[in-house]
């Protein structure tokens, strides 16, 4: 049996005063098949990073196998996928092809350039080389991007049958498929699960009822003990004063009485120290509980009023490249209120349809595709590496309300610490949280949204469920996650390659 041994280890980046790990011991078993939790920012990545050795700490690290990383970095996207590859592995070309089948791509991808591939298939590729060798230990880094249902489905069964590994997902139905422990980074602490996400997430609960109930216990319990101790300090301070009263008094008839009043005084003085001191006790224990429960709040999103009564319509309307098209033909229509989901495999063409409504589509549009005109349209896109700067600076050059944007920011779990940091040095569930709420705080009558939950964490996404539904925005919006689609769309519009 291999270990990986983490011994007090602790660990903070320059920028931020508060340790992301501090004196942190850790034994994970190499045939695990390890989902690390935890909500952005709280140091999953930066986990993985140290485990590559690839950041300073301090403490101890043990590793006796190699070590490979997801996504593996692609220096020149513009070969062809093989040679693209070739410095991330040793492999053999029939390993990776191999591979590939298992995951159900075909081979004949790794021929063609990297920046020609979908999405899901630069995924698959990357995910294969870390198997090929059948050598090391592999830290999967957010897989589930990009992929859609029957992708993620296919790279499940795929993980499932392999050796050990720790993946970072935030695709619940993802983890419980794949994973048998499960690693949690809390708030305050680091906790360990023999079991799946359901597992753990329903310990967690479990720990957070109980916390909240002896917390509401240790109020009420609280509050009964300083109500209990005035009193008795009122009535001892009210009998010293009888006693010192008859003490003045002439006459020895009322010295024994003083005596008496003076003694149960002090032992009503002696009760009132101990409710105290048992007080002090039930707030210290108090102080313990509830510092791991994660809690959310509603965002704030700019829905523009319309007097338009149809937003957008298509009409045998398709896409399609050189003649080739991408779809069946399909009719549409977006009204006020409606959120659109459009749904289909990988590739099918869902953001060629939001590129082809913003005017950027380089192929053909056939058929009837109109959008209303004078729309105000708020996107949350795939790709943002122009969202650069501090965010203060950030919300200057997109004329946004800067005061609009801390607060979502702040709701949606954004540290201080980060409104100090350029955003190209946030972590990819932070970036993907600015560009969420850039997006809530634009003046909108139609949101159009890009897969927007790729690296916000479960309870964000709950949350922006919520919101979502709280307030009806009018959306257009492309996402594999099945529970989203669920709850927040009011059409599905499906995407089916020509038969």
């Amino acid at each position: 049996m291999s270990t990986i041994e983490l011994n007090h280890l602790s660990f903070s980046y320059d920028s931020i005063q508060d340790p992301i790990f501090q004196d942190v011991s850790l034994y994970l078993d190499t045939s695990w098949h390890l989902g690390l939790v935890g909500r952005n920012g709280r140091g999953k990545t930066t986990l993985l990073n140290i485990l590559q050795k690839k950041l300073p700490f301090t403490g101890t690290l043990h590793a006796n196998l190699p070590i490979h990383y997801f996504p593996g970095n692609i220096t020149d996207e513009n070969q062809l996928t093989f040679y693209a590859i070739q410095d991330l592995t040793n492999a053999e070309q029939w390993q990776i092809e191999r591979e590939l089948n298992l995951l159900n791509a075909k081979p004949e991808i790794l021929w063609r350039p990297f920046n020609s591939l979908s999405g899901g298939e630069q995924t698959k590729v990357l995910l294969a080389l870390l198997f090929a060798d059948n050598i090391g230990f592999a830290l999967i880094d957010e897989p589930t991007n990009h992929l859609d249902a029957g992708s993620r489905e296919h790279v499940a069964n795929y993980l499932k049958h392999k050796s050990g590994f720790i993946v970072v997902s935030h695709d619940r139905h993802f983890l419980d498929e794949v994973t048998d422990h499960t690693l949690a980074i809390d708030r305050k602490q680091i906790n360990l699960y023999q079991g799946n996400y359901s597992v753990y997430e329903s310990a967690k609960n479990a720990q957070d009822n109980f916390e909240l109930n002896q917390n509401e216990k240790l109020k009420h319990e609280i509050t009964r003990l300083e109500q209990t101790a005035a009193e008795k300090g009122r009535w001892s301070m009210s009998r010293e004063s009888d006693k010192l009263g008859k003490q003045h008094v002439k006459g020895s008839s009322f010295k024994g009485d003083a005596g008496a009043v003076g003694s149960r005084a002090a032992r009503v003085m002696k009760k009132r120290i101990s409710l105290e001191n048992r007080m002090e006790k039930d707030i210290s224990t108090k102080k313990g509980l509830l510092q791991n429960i994660e809690t959310t709040s509603l965002l704030t999103i700019n829905n523009l009023p319309d007097h338009h009564k149809n937003f957008l319509t298509a009409k045998d309307f398709n896409l399609s490249y050189s003649g080739d098209s991408l779809f069946e033909p399909i009719s549409w229509e977006i009204n006020p209120g409606d959120r659109v989901a459009l749904v289909g495999p990988n590739g099918i063409g869902k953001s060629s349809i939001i590129q082809a409504l913003l005017g950027n589509f380089a192929g053909e549009i056939n058929g009837d595709l109109s959008l209303t005109s004078n729309l105000a349209i708020s996107l949350v896109r795939q790709m943002y590496t122009d969202n650069i700067g501090l965010i203060s600076d950030f919300a200057e050059k997109n004329k946004l309300d800067y005061q609009a944007l801390l607060n979502n920011l702040k709701k949606l779990g954004i540290e201080r610490n980060a409104f100090q940091t350029p955003i190209v040095h946030l972590s990819m569930g932070q970036q993907k949280k600015v560009e969420v709420a850039k997006s809530l705080v634009t003046p909108a009558n139609l949101f159009i949204w890009d897969e927007p939950l790729n690296y916000l964490d479960v309870y964000n996404q709950d949350q922006l469920i919520e919101s979502i539904l709280a307030s009806q925005p009018t959306m257009l919006f492309v996402e594999h996650d099945q529970n989203f689609i669920e709850k927040v769309a009011t059409k599905v519009v499906e995407l089916k390659p020509l038969s």
